[in-house]
């Protein structure tokens, strides 16, 4: 079924929620420049990824990121107009040609197809215009997006943007709704933009989206108890719909109990540029919190024999058995995953905590067609029945409580990933490393 989104009622019925009454005016910002804001994040981002079984490459770079944000306040008025904008810039401090290829830093493919050394540096800059009319938000540019359906990725030594249009409207409390279209991506380790693309779907013959559309709202009306539906349409390749639900039981002071839901069905639809696809991916968690300490226990599942597929670079994939190094989202893949998290303030070391976990997955890769346009020459194997898999990770994350360097966080990261015989088409075993300083500046 071929569902096409369309999003001029949407945009009709967010406008139609505007409550026109005589004091909103008095509860606008201050103005274009007395509520603006300027901030400037640096990240220093070092990634280590040891490719065991693949000639035990080593892909290492070292890379110092600056993002800088101003964004402005409103204009007075009924509808009140303003400004954010943007600049980025990533330096490499280490990473030659033989060891290029990490993620954080520009990929330079020479003409044998081997990777060469990464640039010195590389930067973007972008704005978008907005405006206010009450609870409604309208911004038109380069835009941070962050939802089940399209967010950019925050993963690594610079950020993901995206060009297009938004809209979000705040009237009804506990209740936001958004919608929107974007169709160009600044993807994390690049200075240009390009059409939006899919994470592992290969298009045929230089085809490409145009745009993709998204529609959606998040509600926390109840104590505890968050929920949020969303839609999209990634054009002449997929409708994809995501459904949430998490809730937190208070048994006393000391424990809280917390299980949720997320869910993801995706369908091919117009032109199906990556072929026929019909999955339902979904990952159910349940975390007991004593104190500072907490367990959870996580069961995912991909129902359907493509894997559960996102945007290229993006962040869009809320399920709770995706790790740093695998998602856990191939065809038919059952999943399951213990994690264990201690926050050191319950012995004094306020800022510092760990995460430790493991992962395990199983599918069968001889059920994925062969004959599939996007996703058939990676994931067939006629001997995959068997097709398994783990990862081990580990964080441990230290935030300066005060002082100069207040906000200043450091979080080392490691994971260890390995398959078996009948998964090593898929993926390589790694052991990967990460350091990550961060120091977010608030200016004015």
């Amino acid at each position: 079924m071929n569902t096409a989104l369309r999003f001029t009622p949407l945009f009709v019925a967010l406008s139609a929620t505007i409550p026109f009454n005589a004091h909103a005016e008095d509860e606008k910002a201050e103005g274009f420049i007395e509520g603006s804001s300027l901030n400037v994040h640096a990240r220093n981002y070092y990634l280590n990824r040891n490719q065991l079984d693949r000639g035990v490459r080593d892909n290492r770079e070292w890379g110092q990121g600056f993002i800088g944000k101003f964004e402005s306040g409103y204009t007075q008025g009924t509808v009140g107009f303003g400004l954010d904008a943007h600049a980025m810039l990533g330096l490499k401090l280490d990473g030659g040609g033989g060891t290029a290829g990490s993620s954080i830093l520009p990929i330079n493919t020479k003409g044998d197809g081997e990777l060469g050394k990464a640039p010195d540096s590389f930067s973007t800059a972008g704005a978008a215009v907005k405006l206010k009319a009450f609870d409604t938000e309208l911004k038109a540019g380069d835009l941070f997006l962050t939802n089940p359906v399209i967010a950019g990725g925050e993963t690594r030594m610079l950020p993901q943007t995206f060009r297009g249009v938004s809209l979000t409207n705040n009237s009804i409390e506990g209740l936001m709704l958004e919608g929107g279209q974007a169709s160009f991506t600044k993807p994390y380790n690049q200075s240009g933009h390009r059409r939006i693309d899919t994470f592992y779907g290969a298009l045929p013959d230089d085809r490409e989206s145009r745009h993709l559309n998204w529609a959606g709202m998040a509600w926390s009306g109840v104590p505890n108890l968050t929920s949020s539906l969303y839609a999209s349409e990634l054009k002449d390749i997929w409708n994809q719909y995501y459904f949430d639900l998490d809730y937190t039981y208070q048994v006393n002071e000391l424990v809280s109990l917390n299980p949720g839901l997320h869910y993801y069905h995706t369908q091919d639809t117009g032109q199906s540029l990556l072929g026929h696809i019909d999955n339902n991916t979904y990952s159910l968690h349940f975390t007991v919190n004593v104190g500072y300490n907490s367990l959870t226990a996580v069961y995912q599942r991909v129902n359907g024999n493509t894997p559960f597929d996102y945007i290229n670079q993006g962040d869009s994939v809320y399920l709770d058995n995706s790790q740093m190094y695998s998602d856990f989202n191939g065809p038919n893949e059952r999943s399951w995953k213990l994690k264990y998290a201690y926050d050191f303030a319950g012995v004094g070391v306020p800022g510092l905590t760990s995460v430790v976990s493991y992962s395990s997955g199983k599918m069968d890769l001889t059920k994925v067609d062969p004959n599939s346009v996007g996703y058939g020459e990676h994931w067939y194997n006629a001997e995959g029945n068997d097709a398994r898999h783990w990862e081990r990770d580990f964080d441990l994350q230290y935030v300066f409580q005060e002082g100069s360097l207040k906000d200043l966080s450091v979080l080392l990261r490691w994971a260890s990933h390995r398959g078996n015989q009948d998964y090593a088409q898929i993926d390589a075993d790694v052991d990967e490393y990460r350091v990550i300083v961060d120091y977010p500046l608030n200016i004015f």
